[in-house]
């Protein structure tokens, strides 16, 4: 016998009232000229609301359903931005997404009555982010100060596993924000939040009725159909966070990712159980969710497959002895075949066999590629999962935590990091994207151990000055400076494909007045080597010459001329990217007719724990000046318990770079 249902009636016996409504905007708003909470704000959001439900659907089973409403105050031309809405949506596979905008006004207040402007056609735009994703785009029409511009868009996808993230938090204040999930109980999500707010929860419990008329047929000597009626229930849990007058989050310097500190919730189904049927986890802890993923069949098979290349890496083999050696030739061969795709993820797309093929493959694909080639040599090799910088720092136990994988190598009782989707990478070297506090490597027996991805090791730039001052204040004179480790990988990374002239353009732009020649780089393909910069210089804005003296700013155009860290306090961890040593080495020639007043005095500033350190010494020999200075940064991350230092550090780093050298006329 066969069932088939073909009516579904859907009852809930309550609901939350709705606070905020579309198309009630008033004189009032429309003649506000600030923001009540932040005078500054060029544009403010009036109200941001979200929700996110399941409805049963014939044929489909659950559908998760997303509707945002969301209603903006433009104050400023500099918010003029607000007045746009992106929103990108699944395109790739067999769960595609469907996303619509509707309801979409603009309303502005002309001689005293309200203006409504509906957004038309030719103001909405679709296109194709890559073949996964694609995105809707609105850009509202007759925009200006004053005006508050309204949409709603909603979101369907049959992809239950990961709730769109919701964020209370902007760039611009939020006078109301509030997201509800209503979810059956079927499915069990685990809520993470985000930042340093905390919004109001409130939940509940309901029950929601399906009535269900069912078609039965009956096969023998004659096939007879039959109605009957059906009615199940089960509990619908409804929870709602909410958050009024929320400030704009302030981007400070040296923030990793301003989404790691931004106040947010993102869901992830940790669990199913249908009725009659046994729980299936998904993700509790770390260990489920390397194992959930390694198991997964467009990650850890891909690692056994080795037939592809094994007649090849037997002749990159050749000659090679030491592991180290092995090791190097692996890494050098898969970055010399493999061009990257910039397609991030740990899951192969089209396997690492058709990648090897075409040479072109996501980072999964290169990198598992390497690991099984590591592996094939005889070396202890794992891939390691972690979050790259634009996705966020990978904080809780969770399948999306991670959206990448590269691979380690046990030697020595050390973790030897490498990524072969770039070109310029080298073992421990990684592209600054992989630079995200930690990682997990998982071993062939699904455990997983956690991996430190900051480097440990101050990379160093040298810089040195030879100069000659005139009498009319001008200086000319080489430097030379050479970039080590961390800097070689950004400078070589940053100057990718860029010629001499580029370079050359970029340099005098930064120092308006400066004049280069001769400019000349070393090893920039060879990678064992740091590189050189060297050219030949001309300049007048770092001297000033005031009745017969003159008054010297040594660094000249290298001058740090203000603190990067303004704010009063500070609530984001500050991220140098990696350890550095910044040192330079400068002589200047006094020019005849004048000898020396006054020098800056010596100076030797540290932070506590040996977080960063300077020391600035500056003499003068008769003819000469001389300038020595180092600056230590000694670790990527420093907590904001030592901020106020931080800033005070710096504050002694700029009055010392400023700091004038003053000659007089002899």
């Amino acid at each position: 016998m066969k069932k088939i249902i073909i009516l579904i009636l859907l009852t809930s016996f309550t609901s939350f009232a709705q606070k905020r409504e579309l198309g009630k905007v008033t004189v009032e708003e429309l003649s506000e000229k600030v923001c009540p909470i932040d005078s500054s704000a060029p544009a403010a959001v009036l109200f941001d609301i979200g929700e996110v439900r399941f409805e049963y659907l014939d044929g489909r089973g659950f559908v998760m359903k997303t509707r945002v409403r969301a209603k903006i105050k433009i104050y400023k031309k500099e918010g003029y931005d607000w007045a746009n809405k992106a929103v990108r949506y699944y395109i790739g596979g067999n769960t595609k997404e469907r996303l619509n905008f509707k309801d979409a006004v603009t309303y502005n207040l002309v001689e005293g009555k309200i203006e409504k402007t509906k957004l038309k056609s030719d103001g909405e735009f679709d296109e194709k982010i890559n073949k996964f994703w694609g995105r809707k785009k609105i850009a509202m029409p007759n925009v200006k100060e004053g005006s508050i511009v309204e949409f709603e868009y909603t979101l369907e996808s049959e992809s239950i596993g990961v709730l769109e993230d919701w964020e209370f938090q902007s760039s611009i204040p939020v006078l109301y924000s509030q997201f509800k999930t209503v979810i059956p109980e079927y499915y069990v999500y685990k809520p993470l939040m985000r930042g340093f707010l905390a919004p109001k929860y409130e939940t509940s419990s309901t029950t929601k009725i399906i009535n269900t008329t069912s078609k039965e047929r009956s096969e023998g000597n004659v096939t007879t159909t039959g109605f009957s009626n059906e009615q199940f229930s089960y509990a619908e849990t409804t929870s709602v966070y909410t958050i009024e007058n929320v400030p704009a989050l302030k981007d400070e310097s040296f923030v990793n990712n301003i989404k790691n500190y931004t106040c947010s919730i993102e869901h992830e189904l940790n669990s199913i159980q249908y009725p009659n049927q046994p729980i299936k986890n998904l993700s509790s802890d770390w260990e489920n969710v390397v194992k959930a993923i390694y198991e997964n069949d467009s990650f850890g098979p891909e690692l056994n497959k080795t037939g592809y290349f094994e007649e090849d890496l037997k002749a990159v083999l050749a000659g090679t002895t030491s592991p180290e050696e092995k090791i190097a030739a692996i890494f050098n061969f898969v970055k010399s075949r493999m061009n990257w795709n910039d397609y991030h993820g740990y899951s192969c797309d089209v396997g690492v066999r058709k990648a090897y093929q075409d040479k072109v493959g996501n980072a999964a694909e290169i990198n598992l590629m390497m690991t099984s080639m590591f592996r094939f040599a005889g070396f202890e090799a794992n891939p390691v999962l972690l979050s790259t910088r634009g996705n966020g720092i990978s904080l809780f136990p969770s399948r999306t935590a991670f959206d990448y994988v590269i691979s380690g190598v046990e030697l020595n009782g050390k973790v030897i990091l490498f990524d072969a989707t770039n070109k310029y990478a080298l073992p421990n070297i990684l592209p600054i994207r992989d630079l995200n506090w930690f990682g997990r490597l998982i071993r062939k027996d699904g455990s997983s151990i956690q991996i430190g991805l900051m480097p440990q090791f101050n990379s160093k730039e040298v810089v040195n000055i030879m100069g000659q001052i005139n009498a009319e204040g001008q200086v000319k004179g080489k430097v030379r400076s050479q970039y080590f480790d961390y800097n070689a990988f950004s400078y070589r990374d940053r100057n990718s494909g860029i010629n001499n002239e580029s370079i050359v353009e970029r340099i005098e732009k930064r120092n308006q007045g400066l004049e280069v020649s001769d400019y000349d780089m070393q090893n920039r393909t060879d990678l064992s080597k740091p590189i050189v910069e060297n050219y030949a210089f001309s300049t007048e804005k770092n001297i000033e010459i005031i009745g017969d003296k003159m008054y010297i700013s040594p660094f000249l155009f290298f001058t740090l001329e203000e603190n990067p860290f303004k704010q009063e306090t500070r609530e984001y961890p500050v991220d140098f990217v990696f350890p550095n040593q910044d040192k330079y080495l400068i002589s200047l020639t006094v020019p005849e007719g004048y000898v020396v007043e006054t020098l800056p005095q010596p100076k030797a500033v540290g932070l506590p724990d040996d977080l960063a350190n300077f020391k600035y010494n500056v003499s003068n020999n008769g003819t000469q000046l001389q300038l020595i200075y180092s600056l230590d940064i000694n670790s990527a991350i420093i907590t904001p318990e030592y901020y106020e230092a931080l800033k005070s550090f710096f504050k002694e780093v700029v009055n010392k770079q400023t700091e004038k050298i003053v000659l007089k006329k002899a």
